[in-house]
C-alpha cells in the first residue's frame, strides 16, 4: 500500500502514484433541464390563466359575441328585390303584331293572326310580306321589331314561334312583325307557348340561404 493511501481505503481507491481517485459526483444535466422547462411552462400557463382571468372580468367575451352577430346580414324586410321580381315585360295583349306571309301558300298569314288574336295579342296589318322577306325567308319565320322590342316584345311573341329568328330595324313605332317562311308548319302549341311565357314573365329564383355568412 501506498504512503499517500488513505487508512482504510484500498482496491480501486489505492493511490499508486500515478492515478489520483474521482471522488466527484456524476453531472446531473438532465434533472437541471427538466427544471428549466418545467418552469418555462408554469410560467406560461400563469400568465394564460391571467389574461382569461381579466378577459371575464372587462366583458371581453360579451363584447365578441355581440360584434359577431353585428357582422351577420340581418333578414331583408324591405320589398323583393328586382332579381326576384317578376319582369317586365307586356303582356300579349298590348303588343300589336303585324302577320306577313313570304311563302308561295294562301291563306296562311291569315290563320295566323287568327290563332294569335284567340290567344290574347293585338292583331295589325296581315298579307304577304315586302319585297325584302318575300319568297326570302327559308326558316320558320322571323321576329321585327324597332331596338326597343328586343327584350320586350319580341321575347313575348317568341314564346308562339320558339324558333323563329329575332331581329330589329329603324322604326319608330311599337307593332313588331311576324313574317312567316318557307319553313313554317304551325305555331308552338298553345299549351307549350303558355308554360314558355309563364317561365319567360315569372319570378326569378331568390338568393339560396347557403350563401349567407357562416357562423350566423
Amino acid at each position: 500500500m501506498s504512503m499517500l493511501t488513505p487508512p482504510g481505503m484500498g482496491g480501486q481507491y489505492r493511490i499508486t502514484g500515478d492515478k489520483y481517485p474521482r471522488m466527484r459526483r456524476p453531472r446531473r444535466r438532465g434533472r437541471l433541464l427538466f427544471a428549466v422547462v418545467a418552469s418555462v411552462a408554469a410560467i406560461g400557463l400563469i400568465g394564460w390563466g391571467t389574461l382569461q382571468l381579466i378577459d371575464v372580468f372587462t366583458g371581453g367575451g360579451r363584447a365578441s359575441a355581440a360584434g359577431s352577430k353585428a357582422d351577420c346580414p340581418t333578414k331583408a324586410k324591405a320589398s323583393p328585390s328586382p332579381a326576384t321580381a317578376a319582369k317586365a315585360l307586356p303582356q300579349p295583349g298590348r303588343i300589336t303584331v303585324n302577320v306577313f306571309n313570304a311563302t308561295t301558300r294562301g291563306g296562311l298569314a291569315k290563320e295566323t293572326a287568327d290563332e294569335l288574336k284567340k290567344r290574347g295579342f293585338h292583331i295589325g296589318n296581315v298579307g304577304n310580306a315586302t319585297q325584302e322577306y318575300d319568297k326570302k325567308v327559308k326558316g320558320v319565320g322571323i321576329l321585327l321589331g324597332p331596338k326597343a322590342s328586343l327584350d320586350t316584345s319580341l321575347p313575348v311573341l317568341g314564346t308562339q314561334l320558339a324558333d323563329a329568328e329575332r331581329r330589329t330595324d329603324a322604326r319608330t313605332g311599337t307593332d313588331v312583325d311576324l313574317i312567316l317562311g318557307d319553313g313554317f308548319k304551325s305555331l308552338t302549341s298553345k299549351t307549350d307557348a303558355d308554360k314558355a311565357l309563364a317561365t319567360l314573365t315569372g319570378p326569378a329564383p331568390s338568393p339560396s340561404a347557403g350563401s349567407a355568412k357562416k357562423g350566423c
